[in-house]
């Protein structure tokens, strides 16, 4: 594992003053150089040669500056060795022999393909999620894997299968938490498990959140009907609990304001009517009895 090192570098607009005012002076010692040696002055061949030579130390000088934007880094390298990183903005220069890679820090988020995996119940499924992340050591980025965009783009789908494979799709028989249901929870396992395997790249991760989830096509539409028989399961049960309130209240309201006594077995009719009114999934036809109770 590489350490990243913080390696400022000079501002490049002293440099480029510099080496302006210098090109002008070597440009005119070659032009003086050239009048002498035209006026018979054969000592001035040393100054061409002078003027030439420094003309070319300048031209390379001129190869050092370069600019860093925000929220970009440059790797500095000298013939393979690293060097150190610059992450502050505006324009520089350094060493013209030094090898200069660019690296946005910004913030890069993707969207993973959809992946058919099993989940923990073994019922296929289609997944995917949306990863958001920035390189945050430029050093490790570089020089400890072949390609960070692609090494965070591998391991994040590995992670996706992994997790998927580690909860149900649906909550049921005690599960507390599936991918369905406890999205939150989910995303931050997710983003947890991303960040373990993508550490070796220094990359670091801000967000990772499922954006498709559902049965894989060949069992969406039987996994359609057990969802849809659960829900009318649980809504029955909700409705049996307020119907047995609503007969027990009617009961304890008619025995209690004294409006007719009942026997055990007017009350189980009674009861049983109730039950039927206000359990049916269907509007009741009411039969008006004329005559007795008896």
């Amino acid at each position: 594992m590489v350490s990243e090192i913080l390696k400022p570098q000079k501002s490049g607009w002293i440099f480029l003053f510099t080496l302006i005012f210098s090109l002008l002076a070597d440009i005119a010692l070659l032009v003086y150089s050239i009048i002498l040696t035209d006026d018979g002055y054969m000592g001035a061949v040393w100054g061409i040669f002078a003027s030439i030579f420094l003309l070319i130390i300048i031209i390379i000088l001129l190869c050092g500056f370069f600019i860093v934007e925000p929220n970009e880094a440059v790797v500095l390298l000298l013939f393979g060795k690293y060097k150190g990183t610059e992450k502050n903005s505006g324009f520089k220069w350094a060493n013209p022999f030094y090898t200069k890679k660019k690296i946005s820090l910004r913030s890069r988020n993707f969207n993973s393909d959809k992946l058919k995996v099993n989940d923990k119940k073994g019922n296929p499924i289609e997944i995917s999620a949306v990863v958001v992340w920035k390189v945050r050591n430029t050093a490790q980025a570089v020089f400890d894997v072949e390609n960070y965009a692609e090494y965070v783009h591998v391991q994040s789908e590995s992670a996706v299968r992994h997790l998927a494979t580690s909860y149900p799709y649906d909550s049921s028989e005690g599960e507390e938490v599936s991918l369905r249901s406890s999205l939150d929870e989910v995303s931050e396992a997710l983003a947890k498990e991303i960040q373990e395997r993508v550490k070796a790249a220094g990359v670091n991760v801000e967000e990772a959140r499922i954006n498709h989830l559902a049965y894989a096509p060949e069992i969406a539409q039987a996994m359609l009907q057990r969802q849809q028989a659960e829900a009318i399961i649980a809504a029955r049960q909700k409705i049996v609990e307020g119907a047995v309130s609503m007969v027990e209240m009617a009961l304890d309201k008619l025995k209690e304001q004294g409006v007719v006594e009942l026997d055990e077995e007017r009350k189980a009719v009674m009861v049983s009517n109730l039950m039927v009114v206000l359990c049916s999934d269907k509007a009741t036809q009411p039969i008006i009895n004329t005559g007795t109770l008896y």
